[in-house]
């Protein structure tokens, strides 16, 4: 599986409109595993993933961008990949675009051993991956913990978390099934081809719910 085999992937420009109540979607908010093979379109993509982890103002913290989801001294060190059945790619926020990382169908990796495979057909899977590294070299507030391999550790799962809410309550606000879940990290980890400072967590799957 070669990443050249795919093309980069331009959203289009996310909309503000539409959806739920921030309160409404709170009201609403579940887990669902049980979730259909029908495609999302590239706008729901589109406002999805800026709702998850996109850039909502030019200058934020520290003088970097700011993000949907707050992280340590605004490192931003969870990448969020999304896993579609011709491939995977790295969502670019600065750029609100999908960089290809390798093509070939991922999806029953997104999946932790022994829970449903049922979702693995699922179109549409994010899966969180820590970068250590945007950590301890963030351009923010260089406080001594983010050297700490415990400390990194509790930032970067937190971190991971509130995206996960994010998309969570953008589902819910929107009609649609997700549910947050463990991920095949060994597997993952040697398709992609990760550097020793990244590190999977885990895997989010969103879609249309089953119609039972």
């Amino acid at each position: 599986m070669k990443k050249h085999d795919l093309q980069p992937i331009e959203l289009p420009q996310y909309k503000l409109e539409g959806g739920k109540t921030v309160l409404k979607a709170l009201r609403q908010r579940k887990t669902t595993r049980e979730i259909s093979d029908k495609k999302l379109s590239l706008q729901v993509l589109s406002n999805l993933l800026w709702a998850a982890c996109g850039v909502n103002r030019k200058k934020g913290p520290f003088g970097i961008p700011g993000r949907t989801a707050a992280t340590a001294s605004n490192s931003q060190e969870i990448d969020v990949y999304v896993v579609l059945q011709e491939g995977t790619y790295l969502y670019d926020a600065f750029h609100h675009r999908l960089l290809p990382v390798v093509s070939g169908d991922l999806r029953t990796l997104t999946i932790g051993q022994g829970q449903a495979d049922s979702v693995a057909n699922a179109p549409f899977h994010l899966i969180y991956i820590a970068d250590v590294n945007k950590l301890s070299n963030t351009s923010g507030y260089q406080e001594p913990g983010l050297q700490d391999p415990e400390v990194q550790k509790s930032y970067y799962y937190v971190d991971t978390g509130l995206i996960a809410g994010n998309v969570y309550l953008f589902a819910a606000s929107h009609g649609l099934a997700s549910w947050f879940h463990n991920c095949n990290k060994s597997g993952l980890t040697a398709k992609l081809k990760l550097h020793t400072g990244q590190r999977v967590l885990f895997g989010q799957t969103v879609g249309y719910p089953e119609k039972k």
